[in-house]
């Protein structure tokens, strides 16, 4: 008899719901949610997944994904949305994980600090510091989601206007 209790009780044990784990929640899934990029893996993979399914370049897109390469301190890399280009060297980024674990985090600035302009080391705004990071990160581009336009031309401002306009906004809402 009590063997058929055990078992009646494990077979039972099946239905029980239990809680789930509430894990921190990581750029990919928070990426592919807000973008029109439905890809999957771990973020460093992205850039060659998305080769023949999306456009891909190194110039920033409202929409677009940036895709941040594996490095030492990124063991499976990065990926945050474009939210607002800035100009040719700062957009505002959407992203989560960045600032500390699960942190979703919305307007943050990025700048290309490349040396040939081309986005492929970037430095992005770190809450606990209230400032760019102090690291520059290896990033491989820009993926596009479907229907993201070209860049808008730069507004007539000077350079650091609009950085520091931009910047002001942001600030003033964290």
């Amino acid at each position: 008899m009590v063997p058929q209790i055990a078992a009646l009780v494990m077979s039972l044990a099946a239905f029980v719901a239990t809680p789930a784990i509430a894990q921190p929640l990581q750029c990919v899934p928070y990426a592919r949610a807000h973008s029109a990029i439905d890809l999957h893996g771990n973020a460093a993979t992205w850039w060659a997944q998305a080769e023949g399914n999306y456009d891909r370049g190194q110039t920033p897109r409202t929409g677009s994904v940036l895709v941040f390469k594996a490095s030492g301190a990124m063991r499976v890399g990065h990926v945050a949305v474009v939210k607002k280009i800035v100009d040719d060297r700062h957009v505002v980024l959407n992203h989560a994980n960045w600032s500390r674990p699960g942190m979703i985090e919305t307007s943050a600035m990025a700048e290309d600090v490349s040396a040939n302009g081309d986005w492929s080391n970037v430095r992005v705004w770190y809450s606990p510091t209230q400032s760019l990071g102090l690291r520059a990160s290896p990033a491989f581009g820009f993926i596009y989601a479907p229907g993201t336009q070209d860049a808008q031309p730069a507004i007539a401002a000077p350079h650091r206007e609009r950085f520091e306009t931009a910047f002001a906004d942001i600030a003033a809402k964290g």
